[in-house]
């Protein structure tokens, strides 16, 4: 599961709330951050604000590091799927417009027949 930065310790509801208010929504954007930047918002002093910093980059490097059966799994099976997207998009393409020939005659037909007057 990925971290968010309700996973950081002294950082509930309203904490995350407010910093998404200020543009900080991921655990990354918060680990970028400077103390400066941080300590300007509401209820953040430069201490809490070096906190909440250290915090979110060492989650962030946490998250980052996953291990290397999960890796090998999700790997191959991008591999299995890869390119099928756009064959997918083809096949829908074709069979769209596989039945737009076969009433030609017909629609001929009925735009002839209005110009006559016919129904």
């Amino acid at each position: 599961m990925k971290a968010a930065i309700i996973d950081i310790p002294g950082i509930g509801p309203a904490a995350a709330e407010t910093l998404a208010e200020h543009r900080i929504r991921t655990l990354a954007s918060l680990a970028r951050a400077s103390v400066e930047k941080i300590a300007t918002i509401p209820g953040f002093s430069e201490a809490r604000a070096a906190r909440v910093i250290a915090a979110a980059a060492e989650l962030t490097a946490a998250s980052e590091t996953t291990p290397a059966a999960a890796d090998e799994g999700t790997s191959a099976k991008r591999e299995k799927t890869a390119g099928k997207g756009k064959k997918d998009k083809k096949d829908k393409k074709k069979k769209k417009n596989k039945g737009k020939g076969k009433n030609k005659k017909k629609d001929k037909k009925k735009s002839k027949d209005k110009k006559k007057g016919k129904k």
